[in-house]
């Protein structure tokens, strides 16, 4: 020891190294070399570090090949897009020669083809030993899977009904019109099994082909979509020949007679033709609906082509409506008020006598601004819960969200388009007249309650799921009795005995439950605000997807832009502010189950 400090004084104080202190930085030296080979040991083991890096030189090329899938399913989107919106809107013109038997035939090649790939594609993954080992758990809850089957079967149901109407008609038209619905009832069902079991599919196999097949369904839901929109449209609005006469019983007398092959073309050959033509004109709500549906679960599948997930990140949350009671009373009579207005509306207005349609008219339009002014007022309340909640906002990313957030923002547009539109109208030509002020008071609440819930909704979706706040409970060992109290006095207490947590339920005594949970104020406030939101959108989804036109049957905007102006308007944005109601609900429901 005297020897060694020696030396480092000796160095200290010269500044020559001496010989240990020479011994002492080669063998740092030697240390650092071990260290920097073990570090970069793993690189340079040959055999290990070559099939890694052949690995992931075959992930890049396997990234460039898939993005020709990208563009090739974004080639297969345009095309049938174009030409879908070419053959409906040619079709919708008596003047085009192109007829509705050319639009169905077109229809039935996109049908069988991605009914056929679907098949293989289900096919196929059954057969492959983990063909999907990742799953987008957030894509295709239950509940839209079962709302999508519930759409399905309407849907099915209103294809049943055309085929017994056209079938009537066979003798006098083409084979086309029956052959149209068999082939869609084929496809609905081959689609519905489809998503039911792939929709949380995160594709890793054949990857250009599953992304062609998936904007093949896609483009294919929205062509149907665009079909039966612009069939219903163009049924319910008639070019009227008096101002006078512009009503919704024309349009819906209109579309009586001329749905099928129309009876002044030939006859039916069974006395049923007109129950059929009626039956399917109220089933063509469900059918848009499951056109929209399919085509967001397609389009998540899509961007989930290629995604590496895992499948246990997100906690499964259930339904329960413990404590809630508010929000879905209030909820349902406004539902049941909305029902009886509108179906006193709908009778008044096959009246003839021009007041009662006027009083009718008066009355719709008064249960629209009480149901968007509660839907406003609960809305603020929603939001102000917001600046008190204490959930952070979710950071990762997901095409399932942010798809919910462009559909809820772009169909809101339709809607807005609509309002502002009456909105000038009424404000130009004056608001003298009562129907006047009440249409003008409507559009300005509905521009407010769009943007309220809209804010709302994207806020709660962006929340992370609450947590549930346990009650204190006393913990008792049942093994050990007090001095002088007997077990009786344990079983008549109010407080909740258990053994351990990590007890099974089996050994508990009685039928106690362990725990005890409750929801934060907060939590509950925002549940009751999600259920009262949710029925509202649900009667003003109800009201002008089974046939409200007060657009039409209030002439003051028809006078003001004209027919071939305004019609256009209603005809392009109440689609989208219908599918806006139902992409609500769901989205409300949504956050009601992360709150």
């Amino acid at each position: 020891m005297s020897i060694s400090s020696c030396y480092e004084f000796n160095c200290l104080t010269t500044g020559n190294q001496c010989e240990p202190c020479r011994m002492m930085a080669q063998d740092k030296e030697t240390e650092e070399v071990h260290q920097s080979n073990n570090i970069n040991s793993p690189c340079q083991e040959g055999s290990k570090d070559e099939p890694e890096l052949k690995i992931s030189s075959a992930e890049v090329g396997k990234e460039k090949s898939q993005s020709w899938g990208w563009m090739g399913s974004g080639i297969i989107c345009v095309n049938i897009l174009i030409l879908g919106s070419v053959l409906v809107t040619g079709s919708t013109y008596e003047d085009i020669n192109i007829k509705a038997p050319h639009l169905q035939i077109f229809l039935i090649i996109i049908l069988l083809l991605t009914s056929m790939w679907m098949i293989y594609y289900s096919i196929y993954t059954a057969r492959i030993k983990n063909a999907v080992n990742y799953k987008d758990v957030h894509a295709g809850p239950t509940w839209l899977r079962g709302g999508l089957v519930l759409f399905a079967v309407l849907s099915i149901i209103m294809d049943i009904f055309k085929l017994a109407s056209y079938v009537g008609y066979l003798h006098c038209g083409s084979a086309v019109k029956v052959a149209f619905p068999v082939v869609q009832i084929v496809f609905t069902f081959v689609q519905t099994y489809f998503l039911w079991v792939h929709s949380k599919d995160c594709v890793q196999l054949q990857k250009n082909i599953s992304c062609c097949g998936l904007m093949l369904t896609l483009s294919t839901n929205l062509v149907l979509w665009m079909t039966a929109v612009a069939e219903e449209s163009v049924h319910q609005t008639l070019v009227p020949t008096n101002l006078d006469n512009i009503t919704k019983l024309t349009g819906r007398s209109l579309y009586i007679s001329r749905a099928s092959y129309g009876d002044r073309e030939c006859k039916c050959s069974h006395s049923s033709c007109s129950i059929f033509k009626v039956a399917y004109y109220y089933l063509y709500p469900f059918n848009i609906e499951y056109s929209l549906f399919a085509s967001a679960m397609a389009y998540i599948m899509w961007k989930n082509v290629g995604r590496l997930v895992g499948e246990h990140g997100h906690a499964k949350i259930k339904f329960r409506l413990n404590g809630i009671y508010i929000g879905p009373t209030f909820g349902i009579l406004l539902v049941i008020a909305g029902l009886a207005t509108f179906i006193a509306y709908e009778m008044e207005m096959k009246n003839e006598d021009a007041k009662t349609k006027e009083e009718a008219l008066m009355m719709h339009f008064i249960m629209n601004i009480v149901i968007v002014s509660l839907m406003s007022i609960v809305t603020v309340i929603g939001m102000m819960i917001y600046r008190v909640d204490d959930r952070e906002h979710v950071s990762e990313k997901s095409p399932t969200r942010n798809l919910d957030v462009g559909l809820l923002v772009g169909a809101s547009l339709g809607q807005f388009v609509i309002s502002y539109f009456s909105i000038i109208a009424m404000i130009s030509t004056g608001v003298k007249d009562p129907l006047n002020r009440l249409d003008l008071s409507f559009a300005i609440i509905m521009v407010i309650q769009l943007g309220l819930q809209n804010f709302f909704i994207i806020e709660g979706l962006h929340r992370l799921p609450s947590h549930k706040v346990k009650e204190p409970s006393v913990i008792v060992n049942p093994y050990v009795v007090e001095p002088g109290n007997d077990m009786n006095n344990h079983e008549g207490s109010n407080t909740n005995t258990e053994t351990s947590p990590d007890m099974p339920e089996d050994n508990l005594q009685g039928d106690k439950i362990q725990y005890k949970y409750k929801p934060l104020w907060k939590r509950q406030v925002l549940k009751e605000v999600c259920m009262f939101l949710l029925m509202g959108n649900i009667i003003l989804w109800i009201m002008p997807a089974f046939g409200a036109r007060p657009q039409f049957d209030h002439t003051t905007e028809t006078e003001f832009y004209k027919f071939n102006v305004w019609a256009p308007v209603v005809n392009v944005g109440l689609p989208f502010g219908i599918f806006y109601r139902m992409h609500s609900v769901a989205n409300l429901f949504e956050v009601f189950l992360i709150s």
